[in-house]
Parts: C-alpha cells; structure tokens; sequence
C-alpha cells in the first residue's frame, strides 16, 4: 500500500483536518509522511506605479514565523501518533507546482490535500490548487472535505 504520503497544509482549520486525517491514515498503514507548506516567491508586482514586490522584514518575519508554528504543530500531532514526519516550507511560484515537484523529489506515493485552503479574491484568480493538483498529478491524490 502506500508508504509515504505528501500532505499539503496551509494553516487552514480545513488543512489541519485533513494533516490529523492523513496521519491517522499513515499511522495504520505504517507510512511516513511529508507535510508541506507552500509559500510564493515573491513575484513582481507594480500597483499604482509603486513597486511593492518586497515586503518589509518585518512582516516577512512574521509570516516566516506563522509557518514555522504551524510546521511545528504538525510534527507535534505526528509525534503524538508515533508517525515519521517531515514537516517542512517549499517556496513556488505556483502552490500546485510545489506540491508536486516536492512529491517527486521526495518519492511519494500519495499526496493527501484538503478540498479547498484560503478563499476570497485570490482563490478565485488564481482557481483551485487542489483541482490543478488532481489534474496533473501522476500519484493518487487523497482529497479530504
């Protein structure tokens, strides 16, 4: 069956569902997992004629911060279960794309993602990352609702 599982996180309380969910699923399969947390690159972006591309440290800081905390709680739940985890920050451009390349080079047999992550005005420009991964994934994908 499967033996190590990617799954996506983004802090959402959907996504830690589905991380709690994979690891149980992990844990009665004796699979390690891989928890990743997908943060943009910064890309170029011009508003108003202001280049405002580069956050200041400061909030860079802090977000870089909230990732860790929530990395850090997962490998606490997968200690809890005495399930071999990974939890770690890939930056991509696009969140599917890092999904996929870190399932590749990690050498995963399934990727494990909630139905959907942060909503608004982004999620509707940009469409769904979990329908992007189901759609150019060459593993099976566990989607959790």
């Amino acid at each position: 069956m499967y033996k190590h599982i990617l799954v996506a996180t983004d802090g959402t309380d959907l996504s830690k569902r589905a991380v709690q969910n994979t690891l149980d699923l992990a844990k009665a399969l004796g699979a390690r997992v891989t928890a990743v947390r997908v943060s943009g690159k910064p890309a170029h972006v011009v508003v108003f004629g202001v280049d405002i591309t580069d956050l200041p440290e400061e909030t860079r800081a802090r977000i870089l911060k909230d990732i860790e905390d929530h990395l850090a709680w997962v490998r606490s739940e997968a200690d809890a279960r005495g399930v071999p985890c990974e939890a770690i920050r890939v930056e991509s451009e696009h969140v599917w794309t890092g999904l996929l390349d870190t399932a590749e080079a990690r050498g995963c047999d399934l990727i494990a993602m909630a139905s959907h992550g942060r909503a608004g005005l982004t999620a509707k420009l940009l469409g769904s990352e979990t329908k992007k991964v189901l759609t150019h994934s060459k593993i099976p994908v566990l989607v959790f609702r």
